[in-house]
C-alpha cells in the first residue's frame, strides 16, 4: 500500500488460486451465507450477507465479473492492508491486474465492477471500514513484478508469470513491452499440473492423492511419502514443465538470445522438475525464509519469539531490517546485499535462504528501489 496525494493505492492481484496484495496472500475461495455461519474468523460482512474468506475452490472464469466474488475478496484484501496500518476510513485507488492477452477487451469492463459503489462499508474480522474508491487502475498481471527491474533489462527478454489458472507471457525489448500483439495467455496454470497428478496417480495407483500433498511437492520439489508416490507426482510435474517451454518456444521464446524472467507459483515447478539450463533464467520472488535450527539455543529463542507475533511478524522484520540499515547511514532505498547482510548479522549462524532473485542472475541482485507511487500510476496508464 502507497500513500499518494491523500489516498491510498492498494495493489490487488485477482489470481485464480490466491489473491495478493503488498503484504497479504489468502486463497481465493468464498461461501456466501444468508445468517451468520458457525466459525467467523475470516468472515465479511457486506450487502447483509456473510461471506467466509478462503473456503472453498474458486472455479475458473474466463471473465471474473460473472459474479460477485471478486468484488468481495476485493474488500478483504483493501481490509487487510488498510488494518496493517491502523486505518478504517480512506480514500482508495485500486491497482488491479488482469491476465495478459484479456486486458484490452476485459479492463473496462472489470474496472467498472471494481467500482461499482463509490462509497462502500463493510466489515471484516469484525472491523468495520468506510471505504471510498477514488479510481481503479487495471494492468496486465505479472507486469508489477518486474516493473523494478524493466530499467535494467537490456536487448530481448521474456516474461512469464504462471498462476494458479493461467500462464502469461510479455515479450520486452530494452524493458520495455512490445505490441500487444507479444503478449499471450493460456489456461495453463499450475492448477492444470494438479488435476494431471490426480488423473496420472488414480490411474497408476487405483488410490486418491489429498492436494495438500501435491501442493506440498510442487512447492518444496519433496514431501514425507513413498518413492514411488513421489515420483508419480514427479514425473507429471516435469512434464507439465515441459509444457511450459513448449508454449514459450510455440510463441517466439529463444533461449539462446532471450532473458526468461518467471514470476508466479508456477516458478517453483521450473525450479524443482526442468531439466534444461537455468543459467539464462531469473525467479522473480520477494519472500525473505529465515529456517531456525532447534538445537541452537539463540536460534530457537528468536524462533520462539517471532512465533508470538502471529500474522505481525513479517512486519516486525521488515521494520528491523529497515532500522539496521538506516542507522548504518545507509538510503531508504536498499540493495539485496544489504539484506543479506543485516539478517545475517541478526541471525548469525542461522540457516538462511532468500530467494529474491537467481544467484547467478547479477543484474537482479544490485538494488530493488522504493518505486515513487506517482511514477507506478503513469506506468500503470500506458495500459489505459
Amino acid at each position: 500500500m502507497k500513500s499518494y496525494e491523500n489516498k491510498f493505492i492498494i495493489g490487488v492481484d485477482h489470481g485464480y488460486g490466491n489473491i495478493k496484495t503488498a503484504n497479504h496472500c489468502f486463497k481465493t475461495g468464498i461461501t456466501a451465507y444468508d445468517t451468520e455461519p458457525l466459525f467467523t474468523k475470516d468472515m465479511l460482512i457486506y450487502n447483509g450477507k456473510y461471506y467466509l474468506i478462503g473456503e472453498g475452490h474458486k472455479e475458473f472464469l474466463r471473465d471474473k465479473v460473472q459474479d460477485n466474488d471478486y468484488y468481495c475478496l476485493t474488500l478483504v484484501a483493501i481490509a487487510m492492508e488498510l488494518s496493517d496500518a491502523n486505518i478504517y476510513e480512506a480514500d482508495v485507488i485500486i491497482a488491479a491486474g488482469l491476465p495478459l492477452a484479456w486486458t484490452s477487451g476485459q479492463k473496462q469492463a472489470f474496472a467498472k465492477y471494481l467500482s461499482q459503489n463509490e462509497d462502500v462499508t463493510f466489515t471484516f474480522r469484525d472491523v468495520d471500514y468506510n471505504v471510498h474508491i477514488s479510481d481503479v487502475k487495471i494492468f496486465p498481471q505479472g507486469y508489477s513484478a518486474i516493473l523494478p527491474y524493466m530499467p535494467r533489462m537490456k536487448g530481448l527478454s521474456v516474461m512469464a508469470d504462471i498462476g494458479n489458472g493461467t500462464m502469461n507471457m510479455m515479450f520486452l525489448e530494452n524493458g520495455r513491452p512490445k505490441a500487444e500483439s507479444k503478449m499471450y495467455t493460456e489456461k495453463f496454470g499450475v492448477y492444470q499440473c494438479t488435476l494431471a497428478v490426480r488423473a496420472a496417480f488414480s490411474k497408476l495407483t487405483q488410490r486418491e492423492i489429498d492436494d495438500f500433498i501435491i501442493d506440498t511437492v510442487l512447492r518444496e520439489g519433496t514431501a514425507d511419502i513413498s518413492k514411488s508416490d513421489l515420483q508419480i507426482i514427479t514425473a507429471t510435474a516435469q512434464e507439465y514443465v515441459e509444457g511450459i517451454f513448449r508454449r514459450l518456444r510455440e510463441h517466439g521464446y529463444d533461449a539462446e538470445t532471450m532473458r526468461l524472467y518467471i514470476c508466479g507459483g508456477g516458478g517453483c515447478l521450473v525450479k524443482h522438475f526442468y531439466s534444461g539450463s537455468l543459467e539464462r533464467v531469473s525467479f522473480i520472488d520477494y519472500r525473505i525464509n529465515v529456517r531456525f535450527r532447534p538445537d541452537r539455543p539463540d536460534e530457537k529463542e528468536a524462533a520462539d519469539y517471532l512465533s508470538t507475533l502471529g500474522k505481525s511478524r513479517n512486519q516486525f522484520i521488515v521494520d528491523a531490517l529497515i532500522h539496521q540499515i538506516r542507522n548504518q547511514d545507509r538510503a531508504p532505498s536498499f540493495s539485496l546485499s544489504d539484506i543479506r547482510k543485516v539478517v545475517r548479522e541478526k541471525f548469525q549462524t542461522a540457516a538462511i535462504t532468500l530467494p529474491i532473485a537467481t544467484e547467478n542472475e547479477a543484474e537482479l541482485s544490485n538494488d530493488i528501489s522504493e518505486l515513487d507511487p506517482k511514477a507506478v500510476l503513469d506506468s500503470l496508464s500506458m495500459f489505459d
